[in-house]
């Protein structure tokens, strides 16, 4: 998936599946990390009528076997979740419909923690959209939480590990997870970073004996500011990687995959 950096409108699209091989080559925005855990990498070809389909993670909500189909706030982007809607029927999910005209959600708007939801109400995602992953996902809680900056949710916090919750330092960042504090049942640790950008990682668990859970995030090529602070997440391995490039277009690392808990059908 490298290339020149003139190649940006041209990367291939990444679906994470576990549990699968026991070794993956990860690359992400061209930058290439070895990781030693059962994941796949399922690439979609690049749709050069769609600048913006590499950022395939505002596309679907996905948790079990169950996919939320998107639907973008910006019309120009809703024919991207076509081709993510077959991959995912391809891979055996059960597909969700946002059937709502009045409804506009991205996924990078939407976190989960293992425990519940977080959906960011921002300029991408209403109310109703929000009220869309609730019903379709009635196993768990599903809270809104307030975005006041030009940002996608996934944009100013993540999850650090099974129970920390990472966040910039902005005052957005910062009253985001104040909001999530108030409305969750469940006991979070918190870790602030200096980078908003920096809080947008990917916590990902084998769930398998012996394979220690890791996590995606930003390195010091991109992020130097907040490397001392993720050394503090003593409970996963950190796997930096680099999405500079991407970043132009607005991609955080959340944004440049979706991750999938189920083994694909053969």
């Amino acid at each position: 998936m490298g290339g020149a950096p003139g190649e940006g409108r041209r990367k291939t699209r990444a679906l994470l599946t576990i549990p699968l091989r026991p070794s993956l080559h990860v690359s992400l925005s061209a930058s290439p990390v070895s990781v030693s855990s059962p994941r796949q990498l399922l690439e979609l070809p690049p749709e050069e009528s769609l600048p913006l389909g590499p950022l395939l993670g505002d596309t679907a909500v996905i948790q079990g076997d169950t996919a939320l189909i998107t639907r973008p706030w910006s019309p120009a982007r809703r024919p991207e979740v076509d081709g993510i809607r077959k991959a995912l029927q391809d891979l055996g999910l059960r597909i969700v419909e946002m059937g709502d005209e009045n409804a506009t959600l991205d996924g990078t708007d939407v976190l989960f923690t293992g425990r519940e939801f977080f959906v960011g109400l921002s300029k991408w995602t209403n109310h109703r959209g929000a009220e869309i992953v609730a019903d379709t996902f009635r196993d768990f809680a599903v809270s809104t939480v307030p975005v006041s900056s030009p940002s996608h949710l996934r944009g100013l916090c993540g999850m650090g590990g099974p129970r920390t919750v990472v966040a910039g330092s902005s005052e957005a960042a910062q009253k985001a997870v104040r909001a999530m504090a108030v409305l969750t049942d469940h006991p979070y640790a918190s870790l602030t970073l200096p980078d908003d950008a920096a809080a947008d990682c990917l916590f990902l668990r084998p769930g398998l004996p012996g394979v220690p859970p890791f996590l995606l995030h930003r390195g010091g090529g991109d992020l130097p500011n907040s490397q001392e602070a993720l050394q503090k997440l003593s409970d996963v391995t950190l796997v930096p990687v680099s999405c500079s490039e991407l970043e132009k277009a607005g991609a955080g690392l959340s944004s440049l995959c979706l991750v999938l808990s189920t083994r694909p059908h053969s």
